[in-house]
């Protein structure tokens, strides 16, 4: 973030979240990458045992009462580990918001305040085979037996789902093929057993190590206290879900942006080419001065959305603000990426740097947590839906033109 803008407490818990990312060991690094790590469980602890997850939660569960202008700070450090270490810390405060939100005092108990110390992991269950960004087509039911609903349905790309204890699933719980999507969705916190299973684990590109696969539910049996908020309501569950998914994802983003930029400048001051280093080319040097512009402006976009969500604003303008920044920073940081690849070269192409390892894991950013052409829906949905309405308090300036007064020549059917 930017010095000026940090309080004197941002700066101790950035540099605090600074010290737990430098103990973080190499190889788990690269054998995450490798696949022979399904989840780096220890690194959760970890982070769990310095009280670093889910910093915005309320102390009584674990957390540390902060806000969305402090958890930015310490997410963008974690995300120069790359996205999947990146994804397992976010996790708490992604599947916490929900308990947080809209749980009850038992809930918290019994999975808030283990899954904030780092003593259990959970993932969210919310993409199915055949449904990607369509969330209320949904094809997994819940169907309520007595004190039970009997979970059937499958979802996918979960990260998690070879070791998570728990799991956020949306299912649909109306039968009723003509009643609204929008009141038939239903959230439960299901914990690992018998009738669900993670049948499939994927090959990535990137983000390598956090168990992402298929989940299918036969038959499992959720008891009814599992039930997050009410039935029928997962909808408002979803619409707050959104901003801890793509705030973190904007955030890690310019974490990961920022190390592969580190990386390449320190290269091109040591590397020589027609006598000189490289970084004395404009061809080098201004995709450095892009690159920090790029992720500076998401810093400021990042910030501007936290605030937005911190101060209460109207909820339109926090989703279409915490939507930009979703947007803006996984593109910036895949554009940073890319510079940093082409100003290394072929080396950066290689596992020399990792450089590579880092475009793997970037390329996954602008699709998960709301494509980004999702996040463009959002964006001028909510930009029409403040500009058009008349605003007597605003000046009007399609007035400000020299025959404005001319209404026979504004044609519009």
């Amino acid at each position: 973030m930017f010095e000026a803008m940090l309080t004197e407490a941002q700066r101790a818990l950035r540099d605090e979240v600074r010290d737990f990312v430098r103990s973080v060991p190499r190889q788990l690094i690269l054998d995450m990458d490798a696949d022979r790590v399904r989840y780096p469980s220890d690194f959760v602890r970890e982070a769990g045992r310095r009280n670093l997850l889910g910093l915005r939660f309320s102390p009584e569960v674990g957390g540390r009462g902060l806000r969305w202008e402090e958890e930015i700070v310490a997410i963008e450090e974690v995300g120069v580990l790359g996205t999947a270490l990146a994804c397992a810390y976010v996790m708490p405060s992604i599947v916490g918001e929900a308990l947080a939100a809209f749980g009850t005092a038992e809930q918290k108990e019994r999975w808030l305040v283990p899954l904030l110390r780092g003593e259990r992991i959970a993932a969210e269950a919310l993409t199915e085979p055949r449904g990607g960004s369509d969330f209320f087509g949904t094809t997994t039911e819940a169907r309520r037996e007595g004190d039970h609903y009997v979970l059937r349905g499958q979802k996918r790309f979960i990260v998690g789902a070879a070791e998570a204890d728990f799991f956020l699933v949306y299912a649909r719980t109306n039968p009723d093929p003509e009643a609204s999507p929008h009141q038939s969705i239903s959230a439960f916190i299901v914990e690992r057993g018998p009738g669900v299973e993670a049948e499939y684990l994927y090959g990535l590109l990137g983000t390598r190590g956090g168990g992402t696969g298929r989940l299918v539910f036969r038959d499992a049996r959720v008891p009814a206290e599992n039930l997050i908020g009410v039935e029928n309501g997962a909808a408002e569950i979803f619409y707050r879900m959104m901003i801890p998914e793509r705030m973190t994802s904007a955030a890690g983003a310019v974490g990961m942006g920022r190390a592969a930029l580190e990386v390449a400048a320190r290269y091109s001051d040591r590397r020589k080419a027609f006598g000189q280093k490289i970084r004395r080319f404009e061809a080098v040097s201004f995709k450095v001065a892009d690159s920090i512009t790029l992720l500076d402006a998401a810093r400021g976009l990042i910030y501007g959305a936290a605030r937005s969500v911190d101060a209460g604003d109207a909820p339109w303008r926090s989703r279409r603000l915490v939507s930009e920044a979703k947007k803006f920073a996984t593109e910036a940081a895949w554009q940073v990426v890319n510079h940093a690849m082409q100003i290394l070269g072929g080396i950066g192409y290689t596992n020399v740097y990792p450089i590579e390892r880092l475009l793997r894991d970037t390329r996954l950013i602008m699709i998960w947590t709301g494509t980004n052409e999702v996040m463009d829906l959002i964006i001028q949905h909510e930009y029409y839906r403040e500009v058009l309405p008349p605003r007597p308090d605003v000046r009007d300036p399609e007035g400000d033109a020299p025959e404005a007064e001319r209404e026979e020549e504004k044609v519009y059917e």
